[in-house]
């Protein structure tokens, strides 16, 4: 396996055109899409068949309810609602990034799609690319069958389900895989402009942000020791300006925010008015707390689990860039103030987590017991997403 600095420079050029290199490159992820495809399609004809018993819309359940609806707002009608709850909490639709509605108006707008159907579109084709990107990734670290499995095995999360709704998380997480996989190519502007893309969707984009910045930092000070000074800017320049690009979709949403509500720190307020502020995890200690004694055993050791897949990570000896954005998915996820039962699915993007075990799996001898563990690891999560989305809750 090459080592972390060979995987940083900047790849040779290569003389076929990008349209045959990109015909390639999806030929050779074709397992891995359809590893992906399979799983998804085994979480929604269970979800559908739930549906189907319970006597409700399988589509309204998608794109229809909860946060999608506020997205659907938006590329309708621009910015501008608010919500008040009961209690007297304002709800804005401000603390929503644009890039979700800005795709769903387009997509109905050129096809005979509805917003909600544009909406839940854009997740499906999206979840197909983040599982090419998390493919790329998995197979130039480990190999092709690793990034299979890794695939199928973020497919298979147990939060999946969110994977077919109209929500952000699988854009995200394309936009965020394929630029960690431009930065492992050493195609540092492409990383940047993908990062751009990520912040004007999701603020855990700051994750991202972080890894590529980290990683910048750390090739500057290599060169630094192996060649002086001389000339270490402009060895660098592309990686610099991609650098530079990186965080300029996130700060240009809090600019958009805060010229909109007079106020530099508006985007922020925002946030905290739904509970989004960073209390450094004390929000969680006090859900866990409050809980009964057996369930908050159980959630603990879940985090202990989460703990043990981090260190794994760093065992394994991950590329920076993907350490850091995997363990920087996490610390948002966890640190946040926000409502609990929505923390797994804001951890979703960080595939990283899962490279541990689908190295384990593609060490597995035969192909039929690899199969049979992502095939229970499918139905598993099948079965939890029809619960949840057939219940009261949000996901």
């Amino acid at each position: 396996m090459p080592d972390q600095q060979t995987r940083l420079r900047p790849a040779a050029p290569e003389p076929r055109s990008t349209r045959h290199r990109a015909a390639a490159q999806l030929a050779v992820a074709a397992p891995a899409l359809g590893a992906y495809a399979a799983v998804r399609a085994v979480g929604l004809l269970v979800f559908w068949v739930a549906a189907s018993a319970a006597g409700k819309d399988a589509t309204h359940l998608l794109g229809g309810r909860w946060d999608s609806v506020w997205y659907q707002r938006i590329a309708e009608n621009g910015y501008g609602w608010t919500a008040t709850l009961p209690d007297g909490t304002v709800h804005p639709d401000l603390a929503f990034f644009p890039l979700l509605p800005a795709l769903e108006r387009g997509l109905a707008t050129v096809t005979p799609l509805t917003l909600q159907s544009a909406g839940i579109a854009v997740a499906w084709l999206a979840g197909l690319l983040a599982a090419w990107g998390i493919f790329a990734v998995g197979a130039r670290l480990h190999g092709r069958r690793t990034g299979v499995l890794l695939a199928a095995l973020w497919g298979a999360y147990p939060t999946a389900f969110v994977q077919s709704m109209a929500y952000t998380e699988t854009l995200f997480t394309a936009l965020a895989a394929w630029s960690l996989y431009a930065v492992l190519r050493g195609r540092w502007i492409t990383a940047g402009a993908l990062c751009v893309l990520a912040g004007l969707t999701r603020p855990s984009a700051a994750a991202l942000i972080a890894a590529l910045a980290l990683t910048a930092a750390a090739v500057l000070v290599r060169d630094h020791r192996r060649g002086g000074r001389q000339g270490l800017l402009r060895r660098n320049a592309r990686m610099l300006l991609g650098v530079c690009l990186a965080p300029l979709g996130w700060l240009a949403y809090v600019v958009f925010v805060g010229v909109r509500q007079g106020s530099p720190l508006a985007y922020f307020e925002v946030q905290a008015q739904w509970g989004n502020s960073i209390d450094g995890g004390r929000a969680l200690a006090a859900f866990i707390l409050g809980l009964p004694l057996p369930a908050a055993l159980g959630l603990c050791a879940a985090l202990g689990l989460l703990g043990w897949l981090v260190l794994l990570c760093v065992r394994q000896r991950q590329p920076l860039p993907v350490l850091v954005y995997g363990i920087g998915i996490v610390v948002i996820s966890l640190i946040g103030s926000g409502y609990f039962g929505s923390r797994p699915r804001l951890m979703m993007p960080a595939f990283p987590l899962l490279l541990p075990p689908a190295v384990a799996l593609a060490r597995l001898r035969t192909t039929a017991r690899t199969g049979t563990v992502v095939a229970a690891l499918a139905l598993g999560s099948a079965a939890y997403g029809a619960w949840t989305l057939l219940g009261p809750g949000p996901p």
